[in-house]
């Protein structure tokens, strides 16, 4: 038995299934972290023994996505019956006639940082709600390295404020609140010493992120500035900072260092649904706001969440959301179809558009958003650019991710893994 073979037969083995966001993506690796601290190992997907201990990281953005972690709980319950579940995440919150009846150990958000002690004590707590947490500093005990050690996850900012009439997250995830600036500044020093060559800052709404007159333009510019050694800076998670244009100069500061990324929820392209939606901002603004990111910062990967079906959502306001979002030719969209979320304002609105008409609208959306993905990624071909290597498939290719995300292939033996290569696209 090879070394790393017997290591891991001392370790406890324990599973993690992610369901959602990318916030919960990070909490998971978050978790993993924590894991691996306290004696536990992370099984593979095609690792058939027994399991421990299965984390259920659960969604509810919609009633379809809390169902759905219901039923990944249940079958890993059904296939371990001698493990221990955990069923923690949005759903854990906002579901819990769902699964009272569960033999499960269910945690708030705000209670997962804890999940190890609470392991340790054999105790079941109350489940924590986060819209109960108080806006203020909140601590995380590990960074979260991504499988294959290229990404670390650096959680700065929770919580949200702007109770848009669709969105439950303001409470699964509480109100807007930020780590310690020195806190996130020496975690990100942490993973980038321990080998990760890119670092993802997350939150609910990073562009949120405040600590003692510290904002994210700061933290920005103090990574880049002070922590030397190759490797780059990705913002996930970015709500439209439509007045916000120091953080476009600030990235546009350090080309060697922030990722031509920006994620930036547009939710529809209607001004009249975006009103209805509680959303602060016009479609002239988001539209300002994108001109400049792309004169600023040339061959920028703008990708962006959009909503079919709304409720009101006319055939015209459809029409405005679709040329709308051609005119913005995003590199990416995330299309969803509206689906009511209980306790929140829309699901009560008039006008709740036909199912088959949101299914028609969505595909409109998709075939869009096709197009445009398509259309980025061979506006980048023949240009250099800098890649992370990941994986390496059976067939001895290797697959990685530019900064500006785009999708590279290549053959394994002409990269390295885990590092920034400049490849010709």
């Amino acid at each position: 038995m090879d070394k790393s073979a017997e290591t891991t037969s001392m370790l406890r083995p324990a599973r993690i299934i992610t369901l959602g966001c990318r916030l919960n993506q990070a909490d998971s690796a978050l978790l993993t972290d924590r894991l691996r601290q306290h004696g536990y190992f992370l099984q593979k997907d095609d690792d058939r023994s027994v399991p421990e201990l299965i984390i259920i990281n659960s969604c509810a953005v919609t009633a379809a996505a809390a169902a759905k972690s219901r039923q990944a709980a249940r079958r890993m319950q059904s296939l371990y019956p001698a493990a221990r579940i955990v069923f923690t995440g949005c759903a854990a919150e906002v579901d819990t006639d769902n699964i009272r009846q569960e033999n499960w150990l269910k945690l708030g958000n705000t209670q997962k940082r804890t999940l190890m002690e609470l392991l340790a004590a054999n105790q079941t707590p109350a489940i924590k709600r986060s819209r109960e947490a108080v806006p203020e500093n909140f601590a995380e005990k590990a960074h979260g390295l991504f499988p294959h050690r290229t990404r670390a996850f650096i959680k700065i900012q929770e919580g949200c404020d702007n109770f848009c009439t669709y969105c439950i997250v303001p409470y699964t995830r509480g109100p807007s609140r930020s780590r310690q600036f020195s806190e996130v500044i020496a975690d990100c020093r942490q993973a980038i010493e321990a080998g990760a060559p890119e670092i993802i800052l997350t939150g609910v709404n990073t562009c949120n992120y405040c600590d003692d007159n510290k904002n994210l333009c700061d933290v920005i510019t103090t990574l880049c500035e002070t922590i030397p050694g190759k490797w780059r800076l990705r913002l996930s998670s970015t709500e439209p900072a439509l007045d916000n244009l120091m953080l476009l100069e600030t990235m546009a500061r350090y080309p060697e260092k922030v990722c031509r990324f920006l994620h930036l929820a547009l939710q529809h392209g209607s001004d009249s649904v975006l009103k209805r939606m509680n959303r602060h901002y016009t479609t002239a603004d988001f539209a300002r706001f994108v001109q400049t990111a792309r004169q600023l910062i040339p061959n920028i990967h703008l990708g962006t969440d959009i909503i079919a079906g709304f409720p009101g959502e006319s055939d015209e306001e459809f029409a405005e959301s679709l040329e709308f979002a051609r005119q913005m030719n995003f590199a990416n969209m995330h299309v969803f179809s509206y689906s009511k979320r209980a306790g929140t304002p829309a699901a009560a609105m008039p006008g709740q558009v036909p199912e088959a008409i949101k299914k028609l609208r969505h595909q409109q959306l998709e075939a869009l958003n096709i197009q445009q993905k398509n259309a980025f990624a061979e506006s980048m071909r023949n240009q250099i650019v800098p890649v992370i290597f990941e994986t390496i498939d059976r067939h001895n290719q290797a697959h990685g991710w530019s900064d500006n995300y785009i999708a590279v292939t290549r053959p394994a033996n002409e990269v390295t893994l885990s590092q920034i290569i400049d490849v010709k696209f």
